[in-house]
């Protein structure tokens, strides 16, 4: 146990009957497939289309990074593209974006929304990334790190491909205290799985949405596994009242 928590310690995500991190990667790989052709529709739904605004302020927060000319931006679990949009938009000319998934029905999706737009999208497994070390200013992931088989793995494989310097940013999901975070609970763990559901004609990922959130690290472990993983100025931003969030290091 994490000394004021009530969480257990946890490796990463753990779908329904996954009982490895093997076997946890492909189950989060196959619902996310499953979901591919309404996801976009689902998540501004879901969110009230809170979600565009969540992604631009964290893409506004590095504006001093994706300013700089020739800027090397990585976007982590991108799925359909949209937080790897809102950094585009804020990048200069020069700047050298690229997208990665594991997910091939995701990524073909993020494809067909980019024509005309400057974006390399790659398939692969944000364990085992195919880069090398100390390539990018910038790794961003928005609501996709909390399904990684291993937090602790995939922070380490982000400081590997910063460069000296380089930033990280987080933005995921988390759990508001108060009446906020009672009405949200009931809305995020009884209404928008069985919404989900009846628009995605799948049931799997809508249940398994609000479980991950609760078995996410809160803040306070999850900067001290960014420190331990090794990262420098870590933080936490909360976006609306605590429902997302921005984590924040530098290598």
């Amino acid at each position: 146990m994490v000394a004021g928590q009530n969480k257990p310690v946890v490796t990463g995500a753990a779908p329904e009957g996954a009982n490895d991190p093997q076997s946890a990667a492909h189950a989060v790989r196959d619902m996310f497939t499953s979901i591919a052709p309404r996801y976009d529709l689902l998540n501004h739904v879901l969110s009230f289309n809170i979600d565009h605004l969540w992604w631009n302020r964290a893409a506004r927060t590095f504006g001093h990074i994706l300013q700089r000319p020739n800027a090397q931006i990585l976007d982590l679990c991108c799925g359909t593209g949209d937080m790897t949009f809102a950094l585009e938009r804020r990048a200069a000319k020069s700047a050298t974006l690229t997208g990665v998934d594991f997910s091939h029905a995701m990524l073909q999706r993020a494809s067909a929304k980019s024509a005309g737009i400057p974006v390399h999208w790659i398939e692969a497994d944000a364990l085992h990334l195919p880069f090398p070390s100390g390539r990018f200013d910038l790794v961003s992931t928005a609501f996709g790190f909390r399904n990684l088989a291993d937090y602790d793995a995939g922070l380490r494989e982000i400081v590997r491909v910063l460069r000296p310097a380089g930033e990280c940013g987080i933005l995921d999901f988390g759990e508001p205290g108060g009446m906020i975070g009672k009405l949200y609970r009931v809305y995020f763990k009884h209404v928008l799985p069985k919404i989900g559901t009846m628009i995605s004609g799948v049931k799997g990922p809508y249940a398994y949405l609000p479980a991950s959130v609760e078995r996410f690290p809160p803040p306070k472990e999850m900067l001290d596994r960014m420190r331990q993983g090794g990262f420098s100025d870590v933080s936490w931003t909360p976006y609306t009242f605590g429902i997302a969030g921005l984590y924040r290091g530098k290598k």
